[in-house]
């Protein structure tokens, strides 16, 4: 589906439902009583899924990873179902796997094939199936899809990055909380811009004075920093999700956010453990160990899904890394999530078995793993995920039972 570029008139029109629909105290999820939280964390680089949980059972596993394989490390990897190992970098993941609150689908990747880093996100943050130009992404339209209710409170949601990533872009109303390194608008500069506004553009006025409260609800967040009670390791997506589990835990608070973990682009060095890749699995476990005891009692309502735009080549490279590939992992976490095993239809590493020579071929689409979790989690027909959270993708069932 190509959606054109609107005119800033029509876009303008657009931001004005979006800050009067904010103002809605409530919303409901299919008549539950439930109060669900759904965090997606994205993992932009393309995550070496191989790498992040490796199908030791495989004849041709160690053929294809020579020195990259877990064992090389001398750390002992945990044995998952299937035959398949765990990084040994992701001991909180492990433990939360234990106990049923995490899964593993492999061999899983958007519709995308080709390699391109800007085009993989583009397709994996807009839900479209394929590259096009769009303003809107899947999980804006999933939320305006929700149906107003009394079930669950407040704003609607949070992303955590300089700018609001297109995956949530759309009729919703979204507070960006921005990392340190970048200056805030100061309120002087604030008034002057809507006087400036009310002058020459009063719509433009009114978007920016309805903007306001959930500008000062982001600037709580930020001025509470990491003074959240939990473990304060896993770098600046440690500290982002901190952040949002203030809101998240709040009565009115967001119950859907985004947030960014770039550097997964691990063309040299990889070393799935002691290398570039070992330290960033460490800091993305040790950042979700802090955002579950932030959550505390809420962790029972909490989905999170981690995500990134494809995986990368079964063999290494010269440089003691792996390039761009398709087939990855996916992960699911939280109190929500039925735990404790691996999703696979697993297509194999050997050399016939890759796709175009080179990657490990995709055997489940990421939007089946997304509708699953929208269906069960927020309670989104089938009919809206496959006509407007996911366009043109009817034929791609939902995957059930994903949910405790």
């Amino acid at each position: 589906m190509t959606v054109p570029h609107p005119s800033r008139r029509a876009f303008l029109g657009g931001s004005v439902a979006v800050a009067a629909w904010a103002m809605q105290p409530r919303l409901g999820f299919a008549g539950t009583r439930r109060d669900p939280r759904l965090v997606v964390i994205l993992l932009r680089g393309a995550l070496d899924g191989l790498g992040a949980v490796a199908p030791a059972f495989d004849p041709d596993y160690e053929r294809q990873r020579g020195d990259l394989v877990l064992a090389a490390s001398g750390k002992p990897a945990p044995k998952l179902p299937g035959g398949f190992e765990l990084n040994p970098n992701l001991s909180a993941f492990a433990g939360m796997f234990s106990a049923g609150e995490a899964s593993i689908v492999h061999a899983v990747c958007t519709p995308y094939r080709a390699r391109s880093h800007f085009d993989g996100q583009d397709v994996l943050e807009s839900g479209l199936p394929d590259v096009a130009t769009t303003v809107d992404g899947w999980l804006a339209r999933a939320v305006a899809a929700l149906p107003k209710g009394d079930a669950v409170g407040g704003r609607t949601a949070f992303s955590y990055g300089a700018t609001t990533p297109l995956i949530l872009r759309g009729d919703v109303p979204v507070a960006t909380i921005v990392p340190k390194g970048l200056d805030d608008t100061d309120a002087d500069t604030a008034r002057r811009l809507l006087a400036l506004y009310k002058a020459s553009d009063p719509g433009l006025a009114s978007i920016l004075a309805e903007a306001a409260p959930l500008d000062k609800e982001a600037a709580a967040i930020m001025a509470a920093g990491n003074d959240m009670g939990g473990p304060s390791g896993g770098g600046d997506l440690g500290a982002g999700l901190r952040m949002l589990a203030r809101s998240l835990t709040a009565p009115d608070g967001a119950r859907v956010a985004v947030i960014d973990a770039g550097g997964w682009d691990t063309h040299s060095n990889e070393a799935p453990v002691t290398g570039g890749l070992g330290k960033r699995l460490a800091m993305l476990d040790a950042a979700l160990a802090g955002f579950r005891k932030a959550m505390a009692g809420d962790w029972r309502e909490t989905v999170v899904v981690i995500a990134t735009e494809f995986g990368r080549t079964a063999r290494v490279n010269g440089s003691d890394g792996t390039d761009h590939g398709t087939g990855t992992v996916a992960f699911l976490v939280g109190g929500a999530v039925r735990g404790g095993k691996v999703v696979t239809d697993w297509p194999g590493l050997s050399d016939k078995a890759l796709l175009d020579g080179r990657d490990l071929a995709p055997t489940t689409d990421l939007r089946s793993v997304l509708k699953g979790v929208l269906a069960d989690h927020l309670g989104l027909s089938d009919r809206v995920l496959a006509e407007t959270v996911f366009p043109e993708s009817a034929a791609v069932k939902p995957m059930r039972d994903l949910l405790a």
